[in-house]
């Protein structure tokens, strides 16, 4: 590989090319908003947890899926059960955590 100048000819090649892509508005626009993501932003995922204002139903519906889930892995003792309660249970203690945060928040 040489670190000379291209030949004209692959020179006007190139040109070619820079022209036709800079006539492309939606790789232009997308090339602007390109973001690189390195992880999860961590702060914001907190942020948006601590503000999390559940409803009555939404509690009553985990717990009912939580129990259900409890009883259904202790009687079969199925591995998927059990690791669906497992994924549920902490959910539905965080949810019923918040909800009586609310309620006792004069």
């Amino acid at each position: 590989m040489s670190l000379d100048r291209l030949p004209d000819h692959e020179q006007r090649v190139l040109d070619e090319i820079e022209r036709a892509l800079c006539r492309d508005r939606r790789l232009d626009r997308r090339l602007r908003t390109l973001r690189l993501r390195r992880g999860p932003d961590v702060p914001r995922l907190l942020r948006r947890a601590a503000s999390y204002r559940p409803r009555g139903r939404t509690a009553a519906v985990l717990l009912a899926v939580s129990v259900v889930l409890m009883v259904t892995g202790m009687v079969t003792s199925s591995p998927g059960v059990i690791m669906a309660f497992a994924v549920v249970w902490p959910l539905t203690l965080f949810t019923l955590f918040r909800l009586l945060c609310r309620w006792t928040d004069g």
